[in-house]
Order: C-alpha cells, then sequence, then structure tokens
C-alpha cells in the first residue's frame, strides 16, 4: 500500500530535502507547529533505527516500510499527546510496534497460527547465543519464523513486553503467549544450529537476543 508521491500526506517527509540539525526540542516544538523541516528532521533522526523494528515484524522490506510510514503518520498526528514522561525515542518505539501489531493482526494467516502451539514440554536454555557481530544473521533468522512464532519472540525477547501485555496485543490467552514464545525459542535455535551461526546446541540464546 505504498503511497504514490501526490497522495503523501503533509506530515510525512519528501525525500531528497535537505537534512537540518536540530534538537530534540527543537523538533519537538517544530514538529508541533507542522513545521516541514522539523518534522523531516524527526523522521530523520528515528526512521532509520524504526525501521529496524518494522523489519523484525515484517515479511519484507517493503512490507516494514510499509508499517514505518503508517507509524510516523500516528506518530505525527499524535506527537501532542507525549508529556515528556520517559524518552521521545521510547514513545515512538512504542507506537511503532503498535503499528506493526495491529497490521500483523489483519493478517490471515497470523489469525490461523497463533492458537496452535502447546510446547509446555519443551526445555530450552534461557540464555543462549553468538557475538553481537552476527545480529544481521539473527535477525534474517527470526523473519523465517512463524509469523505467530515470530510477533511473540520480538515482543517479549526484544521489546520487553510482558506475556500479560502481549496476551492482551494479540487478544490471545497468556498461556498462548507463553507456549508460542517457547516454540519459537526452539525453532530459532535449530535454524541458527543449521545454519551454522551457532556450532553448539546449549549455547545461550538469550543472548543472541539482547545482542540485537
Amino acid at each position: 500500500m505504498t503511497m504514490q508521491p501526490s497522495e503523501q500526506p503533509d506530515c510525512l517527509p519528501s525525500n531528497g530535502s535537505k537534512q537540518t540539525y536540530m534538537t530534540e526540542e527543537q523538533m519537538l516544538a517544530g514538529s508541533l507547529r507542522n513545521d516541514a523541516t522539523a518534522q523531516e528532521a524527526l523522521y530523520n533522526r528515528f526512521g532509520p533505527k524504526m525501521l529496524g523494528v518494522c523489519y523484525r515484524f515484517a515479511r519484507n522490506r517493503e512490507d516494514a516500510e510499509d508499517m514505518l510510514q503508517e507509524a510516523f503518520i500516528k506518530i505525527f498526528t499524535q506527537l501532542h499527546q507525549y508529556r515528556n514522561e520517559g524518552s521521545l525515542e521510547g514513545w515512538i518505539r512504542r507506537i511503532i510496534v503498535h503499528t506493526c501489531i495491529n497490521i500483523i493482526k489483519k493478517n490471515k494467516k497470523f489469525s490461523e497460527t497463533v492458537d496452535i502451539v502447546h510446547a509446555n514440554s519443551l526445555i530450552i536454555q534461557e540464555d543462549f547465543i553468538p557475538s553481537i557481530m552476527q545480529a544481521k544473521q539473527v535477525v534474517e533468522c527470526i523473519r523465517l519464523l512463524p509469523i505467530g512464532y515470530r510477533t511473540v519472540l520480538n515482543l517479549y525477547a526484544i521489546e520487553g513486553y510482558s506475556h500479560r501485555e502481549i496476551s492482551q496485543m494479540l487478544e490471545i490467552e497468556e498461556s498462548t503467549s507463553r507456549s508460542q514464545y517457547t516454540r519459537a525459542k526452539a525453532l530459532l535455535e535449530e535454524i541458527l544450529l543449521k545454519r551454522k551461526i551457532i556450532s553448539k546446541p546449549r549455547e545461550r540464546m538469550a543472548k543472541v537476543i539482547s545482542n540485537m
């Protein structure tokens, strides 16, 4: 659903314009006044990192870019709600994640797969992984997981949401979130081993995820 240039709302920055350095306070104040330069500065400051967040949830880069675009529309329209309580980046990231989840929940495959796993019998090492230099490889491996597993793994292990919060966000049982996470770790370990990103089954996985 990529918009054509003529269809893009005013709040999204256009490509190719000159970048201007601004402090966070200047970006906020300007963006609240609908100043295009301030909005573009804010987008350029946080957009690349938030695209990486979207990419972990998306099927491909094009979908990630669509997620980012939709999220930034919400960010600019809701910016007046930011109260300087916590970091601006953290506030932006929460909107990014919730936007990704809302898009994913519309996916038929997600609704079909998110309730099917019961993996309580699996025993997975909770702290297992290679060096930070392999983070990009790990991201690609996470994206190979079924959409339900991938979503719960991202929310719990990387974004730091509790299983209770995840169950509310995804409208599933808390036990389903836990079993999805357990199975996601097991499948991710299998993929990492097959691709020789890790070489020992008992290497610690929490480090892989925490290094991303």
